[in-house]
């Protein structure tokens, strides 16, 4: 089964859309940087790991790895994407490194950097077609989560995302 490497963003995406029990339905196995998971993620959504999220941990080179990252990328991302990846989203980036596997975020800034440290990205907009494509949600269910993304203030490529919506409809 398809290993995917989460960070918050995601999980709160889903948790907004009330998506969460569809998310773990998917023939996908989904982790997390324990650190992120106990920070980030338990305190608002306890027993996730009741459900399947795998919380795992980052070993001592790849946490050394994420450690470098910071001073390495971001003077180089534009502002304009929003605020720089946190320690934590950097862990989760080097979670997925260690995994080799896919990095969830919607995170533009942490894509940018998935992309140059060559870790494939998927995000919300993926996660929403999977479901659709495995049949465990309608298009029409996907716009109603979708309503609800935006009712949580959820930062999302809204166009981009309606658009891939009304294309399989």
């Amino acid at each position: 089964m398809r290993l995917l490497i989460s960070d918050a963003n995601i999980l709160i995406d889903m948790e907004a859309g009330a998506l969460m029990n569809t998310l773990f339905q998917l023939p996908m196995q989904f982790g997390i940087p324990d650190l992120l998971y106990y920070e980030e993620i338990e305190p608002g959504s306890p027993g996730l790991e009741d459900m399947g999220l795998l919380i795992m941990e980052v070993s001592g080179g790849f946490v050394a790895y994420a450690q470098q990252l910071p001073s390495q990328h971001n003077h180089l991302l534009p502002a304009k994407n929003g605020p720089k990846p946190s320690h934590n989203d950097y862990l989760a980036l080097a979670l997925a490194k260690q995994e080799a596997c896919t990095l969830l975020t919607g995170d533009t800034n942490l894509r940018l950097v998935a992309d140059k440290e060559q870790v494939n990205v998927m995000g919300t907009l993926g996660l929403l077609r999977a479901m659709i494509e495995n049949q465990l949600l309608t298009v029409d269910d996907a716009f109603k989560a979708l309503g609800r993304m935006k009712t949580g203030k959820r930062r999302l490529p809204w166009p981009e995302t309606e658009k891939m919506l009304n294309a399989l409809l």
